[in-house]
């Protein structure tokens, strides 16, 4: 199970899944504003879709959205007025990807990741093959995984990070946060209209990023430590702008 990559050994029965998982339990994590989601058996009359029940099959409908309850991948179609989709955007699903933990800087009382605490984090990557970036946040609380965010104005990124990370080459930034923009903007939406380089909404400028994605809401245990890791990116195949994700890393051990 075993392979190499550019000089690194890589154990393929060593996952390290950062998804959350989805329920329709108090557990789940919330954004936006929504209640949980649900997930609920089929009725037709008398008839419920669930064995235990008397059918012969459990038959559920799940109603959640991406964005507000739990791991999800986006494309630029989050924030255009055209109609992109994840599913169209994201054609590759393994990237070399880089972990790091930054602690966001209090700025006029929001928590902001900024452009010099990346490059602080940044000095010990490698940097000539980085393909997506994975951002734990600090102090890493468990809580993360089934926290309501909902008018907590949570920490973001800044602007320029967001930029920066561009500049670097990063096509696939990973987070821990509900949104890389504050929660509250105005519907600015800078950090992500600056990684995707979108600079016109309305008509999509040409040298923005279609094949850039999002991650937001992951969760990585503090057992899991900074480093160079391989990157799996597991999406369900949505017609839409995001899908529920299951990111999993592989650890990345030279030879």
């Amino acid at each position: 199970m075993k392979v190499n990559i550019l000089g690194f050994t890589v154990d393929l029965s060593k996952p390290i899944d950062i998804s959350i998982p989805l329920s329709n339990t108090d557990q789940n994590p919330i954004a936006w504003y929504i209640e949980k989601p649900e997930i609920a058996p089929v009725r037709f009359g008398d008839w419920v879709g669930k064995v235990s029940e008397g059918s012969s099959t459990n038959f559920n409908n799940i109603f959640f959205n991406p964005h507000g309850h739990g791991t999800h991948t986006e494309c630029l179609g989050h924030i255009t007025r055209d109609f992109y989709s994840i599913n169209q955007c994201l054609k590759q699903f393994f990237f070399m990807a880089e972990l790091i933990s930054v602690q966001p800087k209090e700025v006029d009382g929001d928590g902001v990741i900024t452009k010099e605490s990346l490059e602080v984090a940044f000095q010990n990557t490698r940097h000539d093959s980085i393909g997506a970036i994975v951002i734990r946040t600090l102090p890493n609380e468990e809580a993360k995984q089934h926290k309501n965010y909902s008018k907590t104005n949570p920490p973001y990124l800044e602007e320029a990070a967001a930029t920066y990370l561009r500049e670097m080459g990063v096509e696939h930034l990973l987070i821990d946060l509900p949104s890389v923009d504050r929660e509250e903007d105005e519907g600015r939406l800078v950090s992500h209209k600056a990684f995707w380089k979108v600079t016109n909404v309305n008509e999509l400028n040409a040298d923005a990023r279609l094949h850039c994605t999002i991650t937001e809401m992951i969760y990585v245990a503090d057992s899991v430590q900074d480093g160079s890791y391989l990157l799996n990116l597991q999406i369900a195949s949505f017609e839409n702008d995001a899908s529920p994700s299951k990111p999993v890393l592989y650890r990345m051990e030279k030879k």
